[in-house]
């Protein structure tokens, strides 16, 4: 790292605390006064395409399943644990993100079993105008695979515009099964499943949150990720999430820059500007108090340094 990224990073330090970066930087690691899912940012470091599952698209797939309404995989009285599972598209470098891949998802109940006759736990979302996306079911119930348990996942087909299809798998931290199975044991070459075992952190609203940020060939939109965290700016926490009159983002600038603080509903469209001017290396707050016209549902709260686009957190608003 060049010596000026290093005292940049050394002045915001001295002026934010350490417990506070603390929380962004390790998942799990907040306070108690919030239980916000985190994302950390994207870097050309941590830019590993997502691979193939050693088991392909397995015995249950099925053709032609619906696009999602309003994001729900699974509907509101579907039984398990709440989760929801969100991330970007990105190119293979991680320059640029995907908007409109296909994602298509489907996974087994919460007792082990799929859907074989209809569209349960089956759909199709694409990534939005700034390559997010997302969606909310249940954690997917394990099932026998002759006399061992497959670890819970989430199978996938990514398919960015005028590029191949790729079929996954996603797991997640702390599933007992995995080291015992014959694809999410896998730690090296084309099936690596390394990257595809996720940690997921209980939100305020009792619901499991995972980012998985998807990296495949592809065209898109551009967004800096080289070393973002360490010599530009991030947003360190939201609160509280999810909220229902207001939001507070707290977030950091590295180095003086024009800065910007954007937020876009799932479609991608630009909603709000909370911040537009130069910032000296420091930490800031902003507030966001939606418009009462807007719908609930979740937005994408995204820093943006020099018209770099840098970081992104999520905010769930939710008017009961």
């Amino acid at each position: 790292m060049k010596a000026n990224s290093k005292n940049n990073r050394r002045q915001f330090l001295r002026n934010t605390s350490l417990a506070a970066l603390a929380s962004t930087l390790l998942p799990g690691a907040l306070g108690a006064r919030s239980k916000t899912t985190n994302q950390k940012p994207l870097t050309l470091e941590d830019c590993d395409p997502t691979t193939k599952d050693y088991y392909g698209e397995g015995p249950f797939y099925t053709d032609n399943p619906p696009e999602l309404s309003d994001n729900q995989l699974a509907e509101a009285n579907e039984p398990g644990e709440r989760m929801i599972i969100s991330g970007r598209v990105f190119n293979l470098d991680c320059t640029e993100a995907i908007p409109n891949a296909k994602i298509d998802i489907w996974h087994a109940s919460d007792a082990g079993a799929y859907d074989n006759s209809g569209f349960n736990l089956r759909g199709i979302v694409y990534s939005n105008a700034q390559g997010f996306y997302m969606f909310e079911t249940i954690k997917p119930g394990k099932y026998l695979n002759g006399s061992q348990y497959r670890p819970s996942h989430i199978h996938f087909k990514i398919t960015p515009p005028g590029f191949p299809t790729i079929t996954t798998q996603l797991y997640f931290e702390g599933d007992t099964s995995i080291p015992i199975d014959a694809a999410a044991s896998i730690t090296s070459g084309q099936f690596d499943a390394t990257h595809r075992i996720i940690p997921l952190t209980l939100n305020n609203d009792g619901i499991q949150e995972g980012t998985w940020d998807i990296v495949v060939s592809g065209e898109g939109v551009p967004t800096g990720t080289s070393d973002i965290h360490l010599d530009k700016g991030m947003i360190y926490e939201i609160s509280p999430n999810p909220f229902s009159d207001e939001v507070e983002i707290k977030y950091g600038v590295f180095r003086k820059s024009e800065v910007s603080l954007q937020v876009y509903n799932i479609q991608g469209q630009l909603v709000a500007i909370l911040e537009e001017r130069q910032l000296s290396p420091e930490k800031y707050s902003a507030v966001w108090a939606p418009d009462s016209n807007l719908a609930d549902g979740h937005y994408f709260i995204a820093l943006k340094i020099n018209d770099l686009q840098v970081h992104y957190l999520r905010a769930c608003l939710s008017r009961g």
